[in-house]
């Protein structure tokens, strides 16, 4: 399972009941599919995991794999508490994914073998491909990350930290690991087209790009400017789409998910709204997207 390109999350639309809007997620992934999309990692971060019930990801899987029907990878999320993930792995394999996205243990600090244990125990209960996702309070030594790529059917570890010296001495110990030439790397930040040309320098090119869901235009433009070493478009990308962006997200907590589904909205799918702990975007925020949104397509020459 190799990655190429920009790794599509999407978000998981709810009807106005707020439950599962299958016809609308196979709608969204079909979009983002159709626009070049390397990958689509459902029910993930952008797509609510923390909200979802494990049927709920089993069946958005389901709707996933139908809607791609082989033309690209699908993964989805496991996580939480190790009983939950070992049973979240097995649905998604019964779901027919290629691969899972490993989140870290629910609100607890780990010493790093118990991360490690972690990752075994989630990697025994599923014959698919393990992704681990460092962030929050799974944070691991670079010993740590090469003895966790080592363990069978761990193919790739996302950062969600930003700690870049970290990450570089996991990367080159993960490589000194003989037998790991084909272990990929992601950077997993929100907003990561922010941090995509600092990871690249570390040997880090895979990020996943929350953007792709609602502006798939500005999300592939971006991606070919970081390709082609087209400075210019990068740096009015950053400046005047992605960092304002951003600090718009930063205003409120959660706004790195609701800001992402209010932008699908704004382009014309109805996804709905996010579930609690999040709040969607107030009425100014909306109107702020919506016009950055507007000059972001303009700079991509969309």
């Amino acid at each position: 399972m190799k990655f190429h390109g920009v790794l599509f999350f999407p978000v998981t639309p709810f009807t106005a009941d707020g439950s599962l809007d299958e016809e609308r997620l196979a709608q969204h992934i079909e979009s983002g599919v159709a626009a070049g999309a390397g990958g689509v990692f459902v029910a993930c971060g952008t797509g609510e995991f923390h909200a979802l019930s494990t049927e709920e990801i089993e069946r958005a899987t389901q709707v996933a794999v139908r809607t791609t029907a082989g033309r690209v990878p699908v993964l989805a999320a496991a996580g939480g508490p190790a009983p939950v993930a070992r049973e979240q792995a097995a649905r998604v394999e019964r779901a027919g994914a290629d691969g899972i996205l490993l989140l870290p243990p629910y609100l607890v600090s780990a010493p790093q073998q118990g991360l490690v244990r972690y990752v075994q125990e989630v990697t025994a209960a599923t014959d698919l491909p393990v992704i681990f996702y460092q962030r929050g309070a799974a944070r691991l030594t670079a010993d740590t990350a090469a003895e966790i790529a080592a363990l069978p059917g761990v193919v790739g570890l996302k950062d969600g930290l930003g700690d870049i010296e970290r990450m570089h001495r996991i990367v080159r110990a993960v490589r000194a690991v003989p037998g790991t030439e084909d272990f990929q790397f992601f950077n997993g930040l929100p907003t990561a087209e922010m941090t995509a040309p600092a990871y690249q320098g570390i040997g880090v090119e895979l990020y996943s790009s929350a953007v792709f869901a609602f502006a798939p235009e500005i999300a592939l433009a971006f991606h070919r400017a970081l390709a082609e070493d087209d400075d210019a478009l990068l740096s009015r990308l950053l400046d005047e789409f992605y960092g304002p962006l951003v600090a718009l997200r930063d205003e409120v907590p959660g706004y790195a998910v609701s800001l992402v589904k209010a932008g699908v909205t704004l382009r014309g799918l109805d996804v709905g709204g996010v579930r609690a702990p999040l709040l969607d975007p107030a009425p100014e925020h909306l109107a702020r997207l919506a016009k950055l949104l507007d000059h972001g397509l303009e700079v991509a020459g969309a």
